[in-house]
């Protein structure tokens, strides 16, 4: 793990004008919770790999306090826990959770994306194809972990055209156990392109105001996922 120089580490606000201009400097728990966080979805750090509390605070340079926080955060998120004599550890990967986040995502994204049909303005529709145009690149230069952040912003921004916070926050959480999985599925052979291809068919829908072919894009997405995870583990 890499010393994250976390002296000058800051967030920016967003680009309204009650942001402009102002910057935030981050918690060291923040900055420890999203360096774990990154390194456990793209499986830098392995699954079933145990975390020491001591070798962490020394890797990142950061002290123990925020670290235990951040493993307190992360275990909540289900990505890490505490086993008996071992302490704690990346959560091991698993069909059967696969196969839960599914189901969930198939509820409740299928129900999200019909909310951005219906609401979506031009500026959403217009960030979910950059989005794409930035996948498809990312996708010719194989990637990896630009693709797996575009696809969370690209779920992000339709949990935002959705207009509900609730369940944009719902979703934000699921979407991160998910990424373990879409990490591993990219093992498959074109899987990045179908995944563009999925995507551009769901933003066709949403651009149309079409909620039934939005939501019938997006469950063909995630059972396509299903499939590959399925496949894969």
């Amino acid at each position: 793990m890499q010393d994250m120089g976390v002296e000058n580490a800051v967030e920016r606000g967003g680009t309204g004008p009650a942001h402009k201009g102002h910057e935030r400097r981050k918690s060291l728990r923040d900055i420890a919770y999203e360096t774990l966080k990154q390194q456990i979805i793209t499986c830098e750090l392995h699954p079933g790999e145990v975390l020491s509390e001591a070798a962490v605070s020394a890797a990142l340079n950061i002290g123990r306090t925020p670290v235990h926080q951040a493993l307190d955060r992360l275990m909540i998120d289900g990505l890490v826990e505490v086993l008996p004599r071992k302490g704690v550890i990346v959560r091991p990967l698993s069909l059967h959770e696969a196969v839960e986040i599914i189901d969930v995502r198939l509820l409740n994204e299928t129900y999200c994306v019909r909310l951005a049909a219906q609401h979506a303005d031009r500026s959403d529709i217009a960030a979910l194809r950059r989005n794409l145009d930035r996948m498809h690149d990312a996708a010719e230069r194989r990637e990896t972990a630009e693709l797996m952040q575009l696809d969370r912003e690209f779920h992000a921004t339709i949990s935002a055209a959705g207009r509900n916070s609730i369940l944009a926050d719902f979703l934000s959480n699921l979407h991160d156990r998910a990424q373990r999985f879409w990490f591993v599925s990219l093992r498959a052979a074109d899987h990045d392109r179908r995944v563009c291809e999925q995507h551009a068919s769901i933003i066709e829908g949403i651009a149309a105001h079409d909620a039934d072919a939005a939501v019938e894009a997006m469950r063909f997405h995630i059972e396509q996922f299903r499939t590959n995870v399925a496949r894969q583990i």
